[in-house]
């Protein structure tokens, strides 16, 4: 079992992509799309169904996880603007205070800086949406949350800091473990903040290609230079059919560590 870095909590990626790394099928098509859901699921063997249940119950027996992440780019497009960008809403400075109507026993955190997600989902018994925004998020957008009944908390200035909205999960939440559990800009993210502890990623015996598909970590390059991020692996079951569920602790330097832990931020 991993180690998380002190005074944070766990993050645990999960992702399931095909062999060459893909996590859905073109870069313009959103899985939520019932239509695109059926084509990628097609391309899944029937051993990916029990690995992806297998996964779940060992990373909840083994954390308990009470945190899903995810980012908006789950939920619209890379080039897609606010409807609330450019309105200005009266006393906008009180909707700029973290808003908690209530409380769950599981939560699940969007990360949405620029206000783009239209919500319909707002949670249900159990779980409760949370919306992850930064000071220029558009006032408008709060002003739609509250109304909705939507949490948010305000973490960054200019930029969503994926540093403090994690250290904010833990320390305003409760949580002790959080699940990554979204594309490949959010991950990359997570990735380059230093904030991913250990993957989870089962990958199915399929390929899709494209200079442009998104694969389960994207976002900024290394820069020149600089070395791959190394994984300890810590487990392996394979499917009947080709398929693999495998687990990797995430081997941080310690430049990197010294680094977050003086800096305490990291903004996407």
């Amino acid at each position: 079992m991993s180690a998380s870095v002190p005074g944070r909590p766990r993050v645990v990626l999960t992702t399931t992509a095909s062999v060459d790394g893909r996590v859905t099928v073109t870069e313009s098509e959103r899985l939520l799309d019932p239509a695109v859901w059926a084509r990628w699921q097609a391309a899944w063997p029937d051993d990916v169904e029990p690995l992806v249940e297998q996964r779940r119950r060992w990373i909840e027996d083994s954390y308990a996880p009470t945190v899903v992440l995810e980012g908006s780019g789950t939920f619209v497009a890379g080039d897609a603007t606010s409807r609330w960008a450019g309105c200005s809403e009266e006393a906008a400075e009180e909707l700029y205070a973290d808003h908690l109507p209530r409380r769950a026993p599981r939560w699940f955190a969007v990360v949405d800086g620029r206000g783009r997600v239209d919500w319909t989902y707002t949670g249900d018994d159990e779980t409760a949406l949370l919306v992850l925004v930064c000071r220029t998020t558009p006032s408008g957008y709060l002003k739609h949350l509250r109304e909705l009944g939507v949490g948010y908390l305000v973490v960054g200035e200019d930029r969503v800091d994926l540093c403090e909205s994690v250290r904010r999960l833990g320390a305003t939440l409760g949580a002790s473990t959080v699940i990554a559990d979204g594309g490949g800009g959010i991950n990359g993210a997570l990735l380059r903040a230093g904030l991913i502890d250990e993957v989870h990623v089962i990958t199915f015996p399929a390929l899709i290609g494209g200079l442009s598909t998104p694969s389960f970590v994207d976002g900024t390059p290394l820069p020149a230079g600089s070395s791959p991020v190394r994984l300890r692996p810590l487990g392996l079951v394979q499917g009947t059919l080709g398929s693999i569920w495998a687990r990797y602790e995430v081997q941080h330097p310690t430049s990197v560590l010294r680094q977050m832990e003086s800096e305490g931020h990291q903004e996407v």
